[in-house]
């Protein structure tokens, strides 16, 4: 599209909130733009946008859809969706804000932007996996806008949470999402890789991990939006596994006997089967879409090699 293309005003005969939505939906097919933060599709992108313009949320009342837009409204609105075309800029980082299992929270492009599927997970508090363990202690590993860290400790209201990452702009956010909530006397931010500055003795039932395993080929071919995005949360190495077989080779020495790892790798599914053939992974599948999410139990990390001295830092 040209410049004069997202710039262009919208047409008269546009007057309500459905007839934006309709609008910006079309304008996005033109676009090619893609999707992924928090929507999968040209129409919800633009509901989404549309409705935060005008300081309304999903889901709107039908009868408000027939509701005229005043012209300051039709200017934000406009502002917005164009925006988001002329940028590539994912619609969370616009609004400053994304949904992670049914809560708010604040982002930036200081950190990924909330998708998971581990939210579902979450949301059942992991059962059937730990359905007859009490969970007290948990930790979330690259915890970037604190969403997994704040999720869990919401499910367990008991537990304590410890959520670590490397970037000190991304604590920085997380810290933002915890007082939302009010959770700084439960939920620990430190700043360190993977495991460092972790207490390493057998005592987390849980431990969360949605580390980087973007691999290095799919990093070379990722849409605009997407490069919105921190590199360092995204890129996994050559195959996308660097991080993940880390948390893997570590995880027996911070989990107890009955503790679980959720260890998030995306396409990286088959290639981390193949690393650890012998080790005995859990693949859950997710109503609401989103695959890659692997389950490890602590009995069962018995059945790899101790890690080598360089990997013991974390």
């Amino acid at each position: 599209m040209s410049e004069n293309d997202y710039n262009q005003e919208p047409p008269k005969e546009l007057t309500t909130v459905a007839d934006f939505i309709r609008w910006g939906a079309s304008l996005f097919n033109r676009a090619g733009l893609h999707y992924g933060h928090g929507t999968d599709n040209a129409h919800d992108e633009a509901q989404w946008l549309v409705l935060h313009a005008l300081s309304l949320e999903s889901p709107l009342p039908e009868p408000l859809y027939s509701a005229r837009l005043a012209e300051d409204e039709r200017a934000a609105v406009m502002h917005l969706l164009q925006e988001r075309v002329r940028t590539r800029r994912p619609a969370a980082y616009m609004i400053g804000e994304a949904r992670f299992a049914g809560l708010k929270f604040h982002v930036n492009e200081y950190v990924l932007v909330p998708r998971s599927p581990v939210a579902e997970l979450i949301e059942s508090g992991f059962e059937p996996w730990l359905e007859a363990h009490p969970v007290r202690r948990v930790a979330d590993l690259c915890t970037g806008s604190g969403c997994i860290a704040v999720a869990c400790a919401l499910v367990f209201p008991e537990a304590r949470v410890w959520a670590t990452d490397i970037d000190p702009h991304a604590l920085s956010v997380a810290e933002q999402n915890v007082a939302r909530y009010d959770l700084d006397q439960r939920v620990e931010l430190r700043r360190g890789d993977l495991y460092a500055d972790l207490p390493a003795d057998g005592g987390f039932e849980l431990i969360v991990a949605n580390p980087p395993y973007v691999d290095a080929g799919a990093m070379a071919r990722l849409p605009d939006e997407y490069r919105h995005e921190p590199e360092v949360a995204l890129a996994g190495g050559e195959s996308g596994l660097d991080f993940a077989e880390r948390i893997i080779r570590r995880a027996a020495d911070y989990l107890s006997p009955e503790g679980l790892l959720v260890l998030e790798v995306g396409r990286g599914a088959s290639a981390l089967e193949s690393r650890f053939p012998d080790l005995p992974m859990s693949w859950p599948e997710f109503e609401r879409g989103g695959f890659g999410v692997c389950l490890i139990h602590a009995a069962d990390l018995g059945v790899l090699e101790a890690p080598e001295e360089g990997d013991r830092a974390g």
